[in-house]
């Protein structure tokens, strides 16, 4: 593995790249927000929702399989809220006895649930395709030009460029051990004990001189006259186009929340 791998941004010709970030991050809050207030059991609305997504997703030239296994990570953590499906009062469809406990999981809260799976997975979608149409660099522009505060969007231009001085210490690291094991590599490598042992090593040698590293990237960074902006040479200007182009989606989501709140 590169540590470029780490990269999310994936340039390409399209008319969702060619978007000024700042249109594309608004559009983006949109849209999460959208889906966020979007009722459960809204059939209808999460359909027009998902076609969106997808539409987006097309646009970008990603590739909707990319935007589909990049989005899929929100899956499991939004099985956490499975509680919803015994909590939620309603219609009890079955009593299930684990450990002494009577579960009964109700139809309101397997429509919650469905519906807090489909709001995660919409959203993964439309984050995925902009951190991948976008260069970070932008969106750290463009959250600065839409007055954010400073220290959030340094915090986060901090632990997004600290995953790279992390991976780069990790590939190192792996470097070094690989040279210093040969044989025992050649073998199979080791007992159990003996990997536990390294990668024990490994971590808290890791952690030492990630901080380091870190600690002297600061200095440096602050010898150059850092002062916690974000400043770029050119600051692109809004351009109408850019605006138009986002009318029409705002417009559908207003009718998507028209349409899920008719009953």
């Amino acid at each position: 593995m590169h540590i470029s791998s780490l990269d999310a941004y994936r340039p390409r010709a399209s008319l969702i790249h060619r978007l000024d970030a700042r249109v594309k991050l608004v559009l983006a809050v949109l849209f999460i927000v959208a889906t966020a207030l979007t009722p459960d059991g809204a059939w209808p609305a999460y359909v027009l929702l998902a076609a969106l997504a997808l539409g987006v997703a097309v646009a970008s030239q990603l590739g909707v399989g990319f935007v589909l296994r990049r989005s899929a990570v929100a899956l499991p953590f939004a099985l956490a809220a499975v509680a919803v499906v015994f909590t939620t009062p309603g219609r009890p469809l079955l009593a299930v006895h684990v450990f002494g406990w009577e579960l009964a999981p109700t139809g309101a809260g397997l429509v919650r649930f469905a519906s807090i799976l489909l709001k995660s997975w919409l959203s993964v979608q439309v984050a995925v395709v902009l951190t991948a149409s976008t260069c970070f660099p932008d969106l750290l522009q463009a959250m600065r030009s839409l007055r954010l505060p400073r220290i959030l969007v340094a915090i986060a231009g901090f632990a997004y460029r600290y995953i790279f001085v992390i991976g780069d210490e990790a590939l190192r690291l792996m470097r070094a051990r690989a040279s210093r094991s040969g044989a025992l590599e050649g073998t199979g490598g080791g007992s159990v004990l003996w990997r536990a042992r390294v990668t024990g090593g490994m971590a808290g040698s890791l952690f030492l001189r990630s901080i380091e590293r870190s600690e002297r990237i600061y200095s440096a960074m602050l010898a150059r006259g850092y002062d916690g902006e974000v400043r770029s040479l050119h600051s692109p200007r809004l351009r109408p186009r850019d605006v138009l182009l986002a009318l029409p989606f705002t417009l559908l989501l207003v009718a998507i929340q028209l349409l899920a709140r008719m009953r």
